[in-house]
């Protein structure tokens, strides 16, 4: 129960980023395009949302096992999702050939929630070792 404000903190933000994967992330007007983090049809970004649950996975993983190894790789999930909100971030939303997409909700969501990750990432309970005597 000591670590119920973390484990709260990192399964909402968690879910945030899972939620926010299939909302809508980019509007592009001319081709009446809108695009989500696992519906990008007619461009050539692939599906971004994947990685963004495939850390996420990784993340609770790390979040529920009880060791500081696992704490330390948390950090690395996290910031490596961090890393992939910002590649995303600026290069979907990049203008191209004078038309500039509009950014949506989605889009800021995914940024808020990897953040959240990143900042519960770097607070876990401390972890209490036995002293052999």
């Amino acid at each position: 129960m000591k670590n119920s404000h973390y484990l709260l903190f990192s399964l909402l933000s968690g879910l945030l980023l899972a939620i926010a994967c299939w909302m809508p992330w980019i509007v592009i007007s001319t081709p009446s395009l809108i695009l989500t983090g696992m519906n990008t049809e007619g461009t050539s970004f692939g599906k971004p949302g994947l990685f963004h649950l495939l850390f996420l996975c990784l993340y609770f993983l790390f979040v529920f096992i009880p060791m500081g190894w696992a704490k330390r790789f948390n950090l690395l999930v996290s910031a490596l999702n961090l890393s992939w909100m910002i590649r995303n971030f600026f290069l979907m939303a990049l203008c191209r050939g004078g038309e500039c997409p509009a950014r949506q909700l989605g889009f800021y969501l995914v940024a808020i929630a990897s953040i959240a990750m990143l900042l519960a990432s770097f607070f876990p309970p401390v972890l209490q070792q036995e002293k052999s005597q």
